[in-house]
């Protein structure tokens, strides 16, 4: 995609939900950009405004209810051909009065199960995600002690609320490996976690799992592996690689890494503006790795990322 110049224009949206947990969407009018899709209710920012200020002000305009925002969730950088846009995403706390599109546009109450079936602007894409999927993924280190352990360790991460998990142990003999990952993919099924098994798609076929493809791997596939049902992520290191990502329909990505990790010694750290950068070309959810601690999920969504993909800081 070509270079846009000038800086990101400021956007804001809101997650409005009503008593019974939808949430709102709003259709964008004809005659605008993107005509047609559904997006989070918001608007410019003007200059001088607090982002508050200005999402305040625009869900008065387009809505006609008064709101108290709460929580950022995620900021979304995103390019599109005419210009670049930053999409700063606060959670509704409350609001008061009655909901009518005043701009004519066409609303509707979402349940968040149903979110991913709405055609959505690219930016908006990553905020379904971080609405509806884990904020941290684990990546497994390898087993160099018993089984046992490694297993007790993974149980701790998952009692601690880790909902996420790429299985991945370098250099593991392959059939010890299979066995650890039987007994893994069942702990992960008991918590209700997401679990995805590194680089081997004959493996996680035969465990019904996600599989979690490496940088090579990707580079060599024309189309997604799995159905939908299965997930599928990579691993990313340049733009190419994200947007061949996109183009086979993973369900999410990993890009790093972003600050200096023992795993990758040597390899230059593309820091947070190296990550928004390259998120602004991609609609895909990105875990940021290389260094993350559960402090930086704060500054991974600020900086459009789902969150943090980590081995130490989530390990039991």
């Amino acid at each position: 995609m070509s270079e846009v110049a000038g800086p990101p224009v400021e956007v804001v949206a809101g997650v409005i939900r009503d008593k019974t947990g939808r949430i709102l969407l709003a259709r964008r009018t004809e005659g605008r950009d993107l005509a047609g899709l559904w997006e989070f209710p918001g608007g410019k920012r003007e200059p001088g405004e607090t982002p508050e200020a200005a999402l305040a002000r625009e869900l008065h305009e387009e809505l006609g209810i008064t709101v108290d925002c709460g929580a950022p969730l995620i900021a979304v950088p995103q390019r599109y051909p005419h210009k670049r846009l930053r999409l700063d995403v606060r959670q509704i706390a409350a609001w008061r009065g009655t909901v009518k599109g005043h701009e004519g546009q066409a609303l509707v109450w979402a349940p968040p199960h149903t979110l991913a079936t709405y055609a959505m602007p690219p930016a908006d894409i990553p905020v379904v995600a971080a609405l509806l999927q884990p904020d941290r993924y684990l990546v497994t280190p390898a087993p160099n002690g018993s089984d046992a352990a490694w297993l007790e360790w993974l149980e701790a991460a998952l009692v601690k609320g880790v909902r996420r998990v790429q299985l991945r142990a370098p250099h593991c003999p392959p059939a010890r490996w299979a066995r650890l990952v039987e007994a893994a993919v069942d702990a992960c099924r008991r918590h209700g976690a997401d679990v995805l098994i590194n680089g081997d798609l004959a493996l996680a076929r035969a465990m019904d799992a996600g599989v979690h493809l490496r940088a090579e791997q990707l580079a060599e596939l024309d189309a997604r592996p799995f159905p939908k049902d299965q997930r599928v992520a990579a691993s990313c290191h340049t733009l190419a690689d994200l947007q061949r990502a996109q183009a086979i329909g993973c369900d999410f990505a990993v890009l790093g890494p972003v600050a200096d990790t023992p795993t990758h010694p040597g390899e230059t750290p593309i820091g947070w503006d190296g990550f928004a950068r390259l998120r602004e070309d991609v609609a895909l959810p990105i875990y940021a790795i290389g260094g993350m601690t559960v402090d930086d999920i704060a500054i991974a969504r600020a900086n459009g990322a789902q969150g943090i993909a980590a081995i130490r800081a989530l390990w039991g």
